[in-house]
């Protein structure tokens, strides 16, 4: 299995893109306006208690208050409960918290749709090949490292290196095959991250962010970085020069692999991910069979619907529908990534009589989500055909990030926002500029989106004129709809 890592650097906005022999797989993107909170470390405020959710809502200065709930707090032995009393699983949350109290909170989950970031006081601090636990002693092994002995042989190690640590520690699959003393490194890594976080714990105010994970690009890096990824090309000269900083001193081993991308041919044209992205925001993905998968995504679930569309068969009905059913199952791990749909996930595969060809079809499912990078399970099919799932949700769908309601329909539908509009115009500008001789452009694009761009994205006009060395003119018109633009050259 072939994969590179594309990464894309505009002013405004960084977009990483994981492709596997030549497909898009997974895409992720990061804007100077919104970037993700996931992983930071804040001082916060307790803002309210609420006993009967068993959770409490924590202000760290996002503008929405984040919730915490009572599985995820660090128990301390001043807790007092009813010695009469069983011990319960859960402490109640109000003889953990009180409204008021100040508290170091780590993002798990990033604010999404009307919900606040989801938190934790177990704080944790993840390296290349290490993640390190600063509320316990546990040393484990992740689940993707399959083969006993080398697990064994990864936790002696750890445990052999940190013999009187407080400190616990995950090995990320990365970690597979090493040597111990490269392992050694990481741990004396995180450790001087852990005493530089730990400093700024003193003079912390409300609200204050004490850690932040690093940016997209580097953490790319740091996270999908593995044996199969031959190479990393980077579009823009300084985010490379500093992701090869990066590595030289956290994976010299890999550092070969990383590569400047100079072509005038946008990189990401180059590998037809621009395409892929558009495809990604459509219902409707076509199967090579004829088939066809609809996706529906709602605030309670994702559903994937199984049509067979114009495919008749060679066979028998029987026969068609199965064949259908697998490619629908490949299909659908992969849209899962690339849109990067998570929560409850059902799947309508076409009814099968027979039930082996039920659990094959349910094999190839599992098979095919094997290489996900986020965490699924898959539960047994139902006498409908249906299939439950669930994807772990770290942050926005991918059409939730471009898209939003649209207001002609009342939300039925969705488009692109003004934002993502704007970025795809500024994209269209610099493959304008390496295309045609131009001394300046004009731009025709909806009222809303021309004020967005005169307003909120002053700076990254006036960085891009500078880039290009042309003048851009800016026209609303009031026909256009808000994901419609033209960029003439004059």
């Amino acid at each position: 299995m072939s994969e590179e890592l594309l990464i894309n650097v505009t002013p405004r906005e960084t977009r990483v893109a994981l492709v596997e022999n030549g497909m898009l797989q997974e895409i992720s993107l990061e804007r100077s306006s919104r970037r993700g909170y996931f992983g930071n470390i804040y001082m916060g405020r307790v803002q309210r208690v609420m006993p009967g959710m068993q959770a409490a809502f924590v202000e760290i200065g996002l503008g929405r208050a984040a919730f915490l709930h009572a599985a995820d707090i660090v128990r301390t032995p001043s807790v007092e409960l009813d010695p009469t009393a069983p011990p319960p699983l859960v402490p109640p949350i109000n003889s953990l918290l009180h409204e008021g109290q100040a508290l170091l909170v780590q993002v798990v989950k990033d604010p999404i749709g009307s919900k606040g970031a989801r938190l934790t006081t177990h704080l944790s601090l993840p390296s290349r090949y290490l993640v390190l636990l600063t509320t316990s002693k546990t040393i484990g092994v992740s689940s993707r490292i399959e083969d006993e002995t080398e697990r064994s042989r990864l936790r002696d190690a750890i445990a052999a290196m940190v013999p009187e640590s407080a400190f616990g520690y995950i090995v990320r699959t990365n970690a597979e095959g090493l040597e111990p003393a490269v392992l050694q490194e990481d741990i004396a890594y995180l450790g001087k991250v852990w005493r530089a976080v730990s400093a700024r714990f003193a003079g912390a105010k409300e609200g204050d962010c004490v850690y932040e994970d690093l940016s997209l690009a580097l953490r790319s890096v740091r996270d999908l970085m593995r044996d199969d990824v031959e190479k990393v090309r980077i579009d823009s000269r300084e985010t490379y020069e500093r992701t090869l900083k990066f590595a030289s001193q956290f994976m010299p081993n890999l550092v070969d692999r990383i590569e400047h991308y100079p072509g005038e041919r946008p990189i990401f044209d180059l590998y037809g991910v621009e395409d892929e992205i558009q495809r990604a925001l459509r219902r409707e993905v076509p199967l090579k069979s004829g088939g066809y998968l609809v996706i529906d995504q709602t605030e309670a679930m994702t559903t994937i619907d199984v049509n067979t569309g114009s495919f008749l068969g060679t066979r028998n009905l029987e026969e068609t529908v199965y064949r259908t059913n697998l490619e629908a199952a490949q299909a659908a791990a992969r849209q899962l990534r690339v849109r990067n749909l998570g929560g409850i996930i059902i799947i309508d595969f076409i009814d099968m009589a027979d039930l082996e060809h039920q659990r094959q079809v349910l094999r190839h499912l599992e098979k095919s989500l094997a290489r996900d990078h986020a965490k699924t399970k898959v539960y047994e099919m139902s006498p409908l055909g249906l299939v439950e799932m669930t994807r772990k949700r770290t942050a926005e769908s991918l059409e939730r990030q471009l898209c939003e309601p649209c207001p002609s329909c009342s939300g039925r539908s969705t488009l692109k926002t003004a934002e993502t509009v704007c970025y795809e115009i500024f994209r269209e500008i610099t493959r304008a500029v390496r295309q045609f001789d131009a001394e300046k452009l004009l731009v025709l694009a909806a009222p809303k989106v021309v004020t967005r761009i005169e307003e909120e994205e002053s700076a990254a006009v006036a960085e891009l004129e500078q880039f290009i060395g042309k003048s851009i003119r800016f026209q609303a018109e009031e026909q256009y709809s808000q994901e419609q633009f033209d960029v003439v050259v004059l």
